[in-house]
């Protein structure tokens, strides 16, 4: 069974038990080849709870009698397919239908399909609509395994996807076009791979006639920004229209923008057209716009008229640094110059830069396709080289860290020295990234030669590249409005060179020497709005262990990069946000950034960066005690640090991991899991990451009766602490000493610590040490004092979110004769809401909102299966049977003011 296969049975079982409290009728629809008429066949095969009727438009007089069939003998499926097909008498009579089935409430469910290219008829426009979204990834790529023949190449099938856009029809289409050896990688793949042939395949004859040109004129016009809608009035004057003219079926108009209800429909109107159509298309929309040197005139004109002459206008116009352009025309404006270029320097040179705006519009497979054109035998060193220093940035997103650094060094050794120092940079972030301490320090010096690493594996910082802002990280080198250099690269400015010495000092444990000139880099970038220099900011500000700074760096280069669309910096913002969210003891906080960043992070193929952002959102579940969230995103985030060399990732997953162990009571497994990650040895986790986790290790050591295990790694952790990168760190360390101490010493540590405490934000770190603390006490009998820690373990615990950890507390208060506060194990009243989890809480309020699992499941960035695994438990904690019942209790609780 493929994904889409389950994917859609899995909506359509949701869809089914909704139904049976929410009036029991439905209008499904979608783009053609989405899937409607599969839909309702996984829906007869699912109903179990009485017959079903596939009732067709000649006999819709049956329907009276299906009804009254149903209220005497029990439930019934009514199934009409292509209901908008019907005539008009037949439509009327499914409207009565189902009008008397969501008024009267007999026991049937009906289930309409209607095409979603056009409206739909007048008769069934009031009925409740559910729209057959596009496939996503996961769901297309067990669908293209079942229908091809033949293996399919990673780099294929992810073309295949972005190309199908979640059409399963077209998918397919594209799947029956390519030969085995075209799947395979190898042989190319044509171009364009989706052509009018595959598109008539799969919408041709549905294309109504265009007399006027609107159709192919707004197709036209939509294609040229690479958005779903055109400017109104730019079409109607170019097709001569009035202002008032009735619409084709196929379009919608809303504030001035004009839209196919269809994408694909839109796709397969301009491809489908005669040249000489879309020519005289194009012409006519050059020639209504208001500023015709402006780069969509002229990409129109292009297109109408392929001269080479405007090769050069377009290249202007697309890097001129005035201009707004988001980076997704810049590239289409660039592409179109390269192609209308005959010097084979300069057409290089084009593709470079549309290269690198289709790396911050968030395209990686497209950009690397670009920087392939960018490599030939024609192009001058400098060009080579700034498709190295690119290809580098786009490895270190998305792909093995190692091939990142060898196209950093190559491009260095290609590019002028201000531009090679950026490439040496960028080869330090992926030595970083692959947890090499030496390569990254050879990177940084003026020889790239190894040096020695007196401290480095001792004196690092948050889990985060240390370099990583400078252009590379995200895979950009410039971003938005600035426009590229011909060679693709911009100078080096003091920042960087900054960084480079900050970064350096810091590896080589000199923190005399780092301060100064991370400090300059922090307030620097704290001085702009250029999402580079923020970014810059941000890291420099977690290795000097200034979280504020960090947070606030990584806030203001978020919104530069959602302010200049630069689609492919958002994740990186938002994992630098998520890290120091993290390191301020915020990890609600981290969670929400993490949740995002993964999401914009799977949008814009950045698999490395998601990667770290999963490692966040496992190690935010391990505080929650949530086990099944660990271990998925744990999983996830090891996959690709496994494939790609991500050896700061795989720690962190790791760590996640062993946290979760260890909140659930189990310190032995956690100790294990943890010893190769913090102690000398081949399996030590990421030098910047494995100190991090050595207070969990202590922990675990001690509360599992080996405490000798741990006495070597506070030695290190000693010198972390005293970096001054982590807040955290003193009070943490003066915790591990107390657990490993003699009892007439543990009890001054214990206090020490939270007096250090007091210093830090984050309840869950005080929480742990007052738990720690209570135990002790409790074991020597001072019950009093420990009851006094253990409730204020307890409450900090539930504060921050963390129950398992919480439960730990109560359970050590109850061993000491106490009976802590707990919310009642059963109640119908208001605070029911609160016995739930914090990923339950957050299903509740969406499911309550009216989301399905699969839309919970995306907004949450996890499985289906763990939205359905957590819901299943929300029920039976709460003694409900029905989403109904769910809504109800969230709309109770919340007049009555309880916490959801």
């Amino acid at each position: 069974m493929t994904g889409h296969t389950t994917a859609r049975q899995r909506l359509t079982a949701e869809l089914l038990d909704a139904l049976r409290t929410d009036g029991g009728v439905r209008v499904v629809t979608g783009e053609p080849g989405c899937g409607r008429s599969t839909f309702l066949d996984h829906a007869a095969r699912l109903f179990r709870a009485g017959p079903v009727r596939h009732v067709r438009a000649d006999r819709a007089h049956e329907l009276d009698h299906a009804l009254r069939t149903a209220t005497a003998s029990g439930p019934l499926l009514l199934c009409v397919d292509d209901a908008d097909l019907w005539d008009a008498p037949s439509r009327a009579a499914l409207a009565r239908a189902a009008a008397r089935i969501r008024e009267t409430g007999v026991r049937t469910t009906l289930l309409l399909t209607v095409a979603g290219h056009r409206p739909p008829p007048p008769e069934l426009s009031d009925l409740p609509v559910l729209r057959l979204g596009p496939l996503t990834p996961a769901e297309a790529a067990p669908l293209i395994r079942e229908r091809a023949d033949s293996e399919v190449a990673p780099a294929v099938r992810e073309e295949l996807i972005t190309e199908a856009e979640g059409n399963p029809a077209l998918l397919l289409a594209l799947v029956r076009r390519l030969s085995p050896a075209r799947l395979s990688g190898r042989r190319a793949l044509p171009r364009p791979l989706v052509d009018g042939e595959v598109l008539a395949d799969v919408a041709g004859d549905r294309l109504p006639d265009d007399p006027g040109g609107l159709l192919l004129t707004t197709a036209a016009a939509a294609r040229a920004t690479g958005e779903e809608d055109a400017d109104a009035d730019l079409v109607l004057r170019a097709c001569r229209a009035a202002t008032d003219a009735p619409l084709p079926d196929l379009l919608t108009r809303s504030e001035g923008r004009l839209r196919f209800r269809s994408a694909l429909m839109a796709r397969a109107v301009h491809a489908l057209a005669a040249p000489e159509h879309r020519r005289a298309a194009h012409l006519a929309l050059a020639e209504a716009a208001r500023e015709p040197e402006d780069i969509l005139p002229l990409l129109h004109r292009s297109w109408a008229v392929p001269d080479p002459a405007l090769a050069a206008s377009l290249a202007s116009a697309a890097t001129d640094p005035a201009s707004t352009t988001p980076p997704a025309l810049r590239r289409t404006a660039l592409v179109r110059a390269a192609e209308l270029t005959p010097d084979g320097a300069e057409r290089a040179r084009r593709h470079l830069a549309a290269a690198e705006q289709t790396l911050l519009a968030g395209g990686v497979a497209d950009a690397l396709r670009l920087l392939d054109q960018a490599r030939g035998p024609s192009a001058p060193p400098p060009v080579r080289g700034g498709a190295e220093l690119l290809r580098g940035a786009v490895l270190l997103a998305d792909g093995p860290v190692e091939d990142a650094r060898e196209s950093f060094l190559l491009a260095a050794d290609l590019l002028p020295p201000h531009a090679a120092a950026r490439a040496t940079l960028g080869a330090a972030d992926a030595a970083w990234s692959a947890g090499d301490p030496a390569s990254c320090l050879s990177a940084l010096a003026p020889t790239r030669t190894p040096p020695t690493l007196p401290l480095a594996q001792a004196c690092v910082r948050v889990p985060q590249e240390p370099a990583a802002p400078d252009e590379h990280r995200g895979g950009v080198a410039q971003v938005g409005a600035t426009a590229p250099r011909p060679e693709g690269v911009a100078p080096v400015g003091d920042v960087s060179r900054d960084h480079r010495d900050g970064m350096r000092a810091v590896l080589l444990a000199r923190f005399d020497l780092a301060a100064a000139p991370l400090r300059r880099v922090v307030e620097n970038g704290l001085q702009g709005t250029d999402p580079d220099r923020l970014l810059r900011s941000a890291a420099a500000a977690l290795m000097l262990g200034d979280v504020t700074s960090a947070r606030r760096a990584g806030g203001r280069a978020l919104a530069a990069a959602r302010t200049h669309s630069s689609a492919a910096l958002e994740p990186r913002a938002l994992e630098y946000l998520a890290y120091a969210e993290l390191r301020a003891g915020r990890h609600q906080l981290a969670r929400t950034h993490a949740e995002e960043g993964l999401r914009t992070a799977e949008r814009t193929g950045q698999r490395n960066t998601a990667a770290h952002h999963h490692a966040v959102l496992a190690l935010a579940a391990s505080i929650e005690g949530e086990a099944d969230l660990v271990t998925e995103h744990a999983e996830a985030a090891l996959r690709t640090a496994r494939r790609h060399g991500l050896a700061q990732a795989e720690t962190l997953a790791h760590w996640a991991a062993a946290r979760a162990d260890l909140g659930a009571g189990r310190p032995r497994e956690a100790a294990q899991r943890l010893g190769p990650l913090v102690r000398p040895g081949p399996r030590r986790g990421h030098f910047a990451v494995w100190m991090l986790a050595v207070p969990c290790f202590v922990e675990a050591a001690a509360s599992a009766g080996r405490p000798q295990l741990a006495a070597g790694v506070v030695e290190d952790f000693t010198l972390w602490a005293a970096c001054g990168a982590d807040p955290q760190a003193p009070s943490q360390l003066l915790r591990c000493r107390a657990l490993l101490a003699a009892p007439d010493t543990a009890d001054e540590l214990y206090l020490r610590a939270l007096d250090r405490h007091d210093d830090t934000a984050g309840d869950f770190e005080r929480a742990r040490t007052e738990l720690l603390y209570g135990k002790w006490l409790r074991r020597r009998r001072r019950l009093r004092e420990a009851r006094t820690r253990l409730e204020e373990a307890r409450l900090g615990f539930e504060r921050c979110g963390a129950p398992l950890w919480a439960q730990q507390a109560a359970a050590e208060l109850r061993a000491g004769g106490a009976a802590p506060t707990t919310v009642p194990a059963a109640s119908s009243g208001a605070g029911d809401l609160a016995r739930l989890t914090p990923q339950q809480l957050r299903i509740a309020r969406y499911v309550a909102e009216g989301a399905t699992n699969r839309e919970v499941a995306l907004s949450l960035s996890v499985s289906t299966r763990t939205v359905d695994y957590h819901l299943r438990n929300v029920f039976a904690t709460l003694g409900l049977r029905s989403r109904v019942e769910l809504v109800r209790l969230v709309e109770q609780e919340e007049k009555t003011g309880a916490r959801l």
